[in-house]
């Protein structure tokens, strides 16, 4: 039996990636789903994603086997700072700024981005971002934080 292993070992790793968050979020309470406690939605997302690896994992038997790739580098080097940056700093420059920066950074992740393109993305990403969680959802996330505020 054939499989694809750039497909399969991805299906894999998502399997093991939800696992772990499995495993890490047993510790929280779960709750019920009308009164989620702290550890329902990362053990729902975690079930998601296994899932979603088994899917994957399945659909690579019976396939041609694809060539794996090199390392990408270009956006391990831009998304994963980005992220870090986000985590750090978002208390300080708040959401629409620091959606803006990560997703201006992680879009030069494709080589095929330009920087028009790059701009309006993020700035629609920052806007979507501060309705959906802001005004949606009523999260308690300043728009624009301490840092950047010259008024």
């Amino acid at each position: 039996m054939t499989a694809n292993r750039k497909d399969l070992i991805c299906g894999l790793v998502f399997v093991v990636i939800g696992l772990l968050f499995a495993v890490g979020s047993t510790d929280l309470d779960m709750g019920t789903a009308t009164r989620m406690g702290p550890g329902y939605f990362p053990m729902v997302l975690a079930g998601l994603l296994i899932l979603l690896g088994l899917i994957i994992a399945g659909k690579s038997f019976g396939q041609p086997d694809a060539a794996i790739g090199g390392i990408p580098w270009r956006a391990m080097l831009l998304i994963i700072p980005a992220l870090c940056f986000f985590g750090f700093a978002v208390r300080g420059i708040g959401l629409v700024p620091g959606i803006f920066i990560v997703a201006l950074a992680a879009s030069f992740a494709s080589s095929k981005m330009t920087p028009l393109l790059a701009v309006l993305l993020s700035a629609g990403l920052s806007i979507f971002c501060s309705l959906v969680f802001v005004k949606g959802l009523g999260l308690p996330i300043q728009l624009i934080g301490p840092w950047v505020r010259f008024w």
